[in-house]
């Protein structure tokens, strides 16, 4: 160890080192990722305001949007600061945080895709004893255990990571930290902590995937026998986005992390690491709400007590005998709006 040259930071490679090129690849993420923002919170609005949509699978979607803002907030924001700053470098300290939270909201998103699924299964299978099964502190510890799983798990992973000092090459070949290319500049031949950590993470996603599939083994064959072809394809139109969306997020997943390391990776795998971190959160709402007539009768609705609202504080404002004739005071502006906020929520 004596002539060994420990790393102190990280320069992340990125998809080009031509500025040109960088500050392209910094607007494009930067579209990406106000589309995720802003259809995410979207969702996560609707679903709060609107009180038909107070079910549990709205819910756990709202959750799982939640998750989906968090973990894309996390390497995006620095790619894009970088590539308009054409500096690409970062600290042992900010790729231990940056892995934290990566792994934590994944964790995170891959426990509440599983309660979905079991949503779903009782939803589908038990119908009559839903609301019994499915109640608002159910829920509620279902989607906490979510998110204190994958904070515990986050924090395994990467105490187990940097548990020990890196030398060698300080070049990440990719536009965040990711954990095979640190793995490959560990100085010790026999990271054992990291073994357990990553044995950890594959028992955890597989006992994911075991109960999600098994989940829609049963979901599938409650739904085969549903007499009405209307009522197959209306069973089919709840289950399948979430089945669509919990394979894309594992498969590009597993084979980010579970490749070979390698310091000059393909083409391929920089898709695939784009593919696993930025498309779900941005194609999550299209394939879960935007198609959904639920979530656009909610928008509709917010839309219009928007427009509503509008009209009345406008009328407030011009004319006084409009809010004489509904209890308010010439002058008192703060009473007229607080009885237009009432009138609104109703």
């Amino acid at each position: 160890m004596a002539n060994v040259s420990l790393v102190t930071g990280f320069l992340l490679l990125g998809f080009s080192d031509k500025p040109e090129l960088q500050t392209f690849h910094g607007v494009l993420f930067l579209l990406m990722y106000l589309a995720a923002l802003m259809s995410n919170l979207l969702i996560t609005t609707l679903i709060t305001i609107d009180l038909k949509l107070q079910t549990p699978m709205y819910f756990f979607l709202k959750n799982l949007s939640l998750l989906d803002v968090s973990f894309v907030s996390v390497p995006v924001p620095n790619f894009i600061i970088d590539s308009l700053l054409h500096d690409n470098s970062i600290s042992i300290l900010g790729c231990a945080f940056q892995i934290l939270l990566m792994t934590s909201f994944s964790a995170g998103e891959t426990f509440v895709l599983t309660a979905m699924s079991y949503d779903r299964y009782v939803a589908i299978c038990h119908p009559l004893h839903y609301e019994a099964i499915m109640n608002g502190r159910a829920c509620t510890l279902m989607a906490g255990a979510s998110w204190a799983l994958g904070g515990l798990f986050g924090a395994v992973y990467t105490a187990g990571t940097f548990s020990m000092p890196f030398c060698g090459s300080s070049v990440i070949p990719e536009f965040f930290c990711d954990i095979p290319s640190l793995l490959r500049i560990l100085c010790s031949q026999t990271p054992i902590a990291v073994y357990v950590s990553t044995a950890t993470g594959m028992c955890v996603g597989m006992s994911c995937c075991i109960c999600i599939v098994i989940s829609y083994v049963y979901i599938f064959c409650t739904v085969l026998r549903i007499p009405t072809s209307q009522g197959q394809s209306k069973a089919f139109s709840t289950c399948l986005p979430h089945l669509l969306v919990f394979s894309i997020f594992m498969l590009t997943a597993c084979i980010v992390y579970l490749k070979p390391p390698s310091s000059t990776p393909s083409a391929l795998y920089r898709l695939l690491s784009v593919i696993y971190t930025i498309l779900p959160p941005v194609f999550n709402p299209v394939i879960y709400s935007f198609r959904n007539s639920d979530m656009k009768w909610a928008l509709m609705r917010l839309l219009q007590r928007l427009c509503s609202l509008d009209s009345y504080f406008l009328s407030l404002v011009v004319n006084p005998d409009f809010c004489k004739n509904h209890g308010g005071e010439p002058g008192n502006v703060a009473q007229w709006q607080k009885r237009c906020l009432v009138h609104w929520r109703h």
